[in-house]
């Protein structure tokens, strides 16, 4: 049995954010991870992911990431990063560990591993939200002959067949690898909403600079602006896109609603047959290993107040909107951390 003052679970961002302020603290502590190193999940991502926060808002605590400020980090660069940020501060974490429950004792947390039992008095659940890949249902009926693949597992147009692409749902990753297809492939684009754009660069600064300065990265979810910012669909950062569905490399179709026969039909009523499709659809939350009444709803989603479960001794940190736009993101998610941390002592 392994005891500690605080068990973190995940060694992403939001996990090394919190480990960084537990070092602090002098407090007995370990990360768990089910992952081989630190920033593991960022180099298995698609090739050609950049990042759409600028370097100067893409920083852990206590560790800038290094380039010009205003420039944008590539996926293998971050994961680098957040391996060498755990190394710099020798953060405790038992990499190949996976959690396979949570359980409360009368005054303790018992934590069951594939590596054996840890015991706590507290726990930070952080294992971010790019949990399991979502798929919807209508996949089980495509053709056999349509390669279908999510995002999760997508890495480069090798991983396709010969022939046009579908992809499906619109948020910035999807947006990224249809321009990469579109360079030599018939693509379509499928979305059920108006894709709204922002641009990177605004009169010669970085979109997030303006975004600074007008406190919409501090709006939180109990201000006006946080509420109404968080009922909005995610922007397509850049114009790439745009580009390419005004001169016809991309083809625009409406929300996929079923499969007849060998071709997809869309809400419009529209049939398209195409060779690959790529799954955009994005993730959802996989909290079944938490066996503690009150932490997670009826919806599965965790309940807490800026990342304080009711549940005492329960806290999370790097959920989307956890308390702000950024709580999910690099350069935001070491705010919350901070604050969880310093309640949490």
């Amino acid at each position: 049995m392994k005891r500690y003052d605080v068990i973190v679970i995940g060694s992403g961002q939001a996990g090394l954010a919190a480990g960084y302020y537990l070092m602090k603290k002098g407090v007995s502590f370990v990360l768990l991870d089910k992952g081989s190193e630190a920033g593991e999940v960022w180099r298995n991502r698609y090739d050609s992911l950049v990042l759409f926060t600028p370097r100067f808002y893409s920083s852990m605590p206590g560790m800038p990431l290094n380039g010009e400020p205003g420039s944008y980090a590539a996926k293998n660069e971050i994961a680098e990063y957040l391996k060498t940020y755990a190394e710099q501060f020798a953060l405790p974490i038992h990499y190949d560990t996976e959690v396979l429950s949570l359980k409360k004792t009368a005054n303790r947390f018992l934590v069951e591993t594939n590596q054996g039992r840890y015991e706590s008095k507290k726990v930070i659940i952080a294992t971010g939200p790019f949990q399991k890949p979502y798929i919807p249902s209508i996949s089980a009926g495509l053709p056999k002959g349509i390669k279908q693949i999510h995002t999760a597992h997508y890495r480069n147009e090798a991983d396709l067949q010969d022939g046009s692409v579908l992809v499906i749902g619109a948020g910035n990753s999807g947006a990224q690898i249809a321009v990469e297809l579109a360079q030599d492939r018939d693509v379509y684009l499928s979305v059920g909403h108006t894709i709204k754009y922002m641009p990177l660069m605004l009169l010669g600064k970085s979109i997030f600079w303006w975004f600074r300065e007008l406190g919409v990265m501090k709006a939180n979810l109990n201000s006006a602006m946080g509420k109404f910012i968080s009922r909005q669909p995610d922007p397509i950062f850049g114009f790439d896109l745009k580009n390419m569905i005004r001169e016809g490399n991309i083809q625009l179709k409406a929300r996929t609603k079923a499969v007849t026969g060998d071709s997809i039909m869309f809400e419009d009523n529209s049939l398209l047959q195409v060779q690959n499709i790529v799954w955009a659809t994005g993730f959802h939350s996989d909290y079944s290993w938490i066996q503690i009444p009150g932490v997670i709803n009826g919806q599965g989603k965790p309940i807490h107040e800026r990342g304080i479960s009711p549940v005492s001794g329960i806290y999370f940190v790097g959920l989307p909107w956890q308390y702000r736009r950024g709580s999910a993101l690099i350069g935001g998610v070491g705010q919350d951390a901070e604050f969880i941390v310093n309640r949490l002592i």
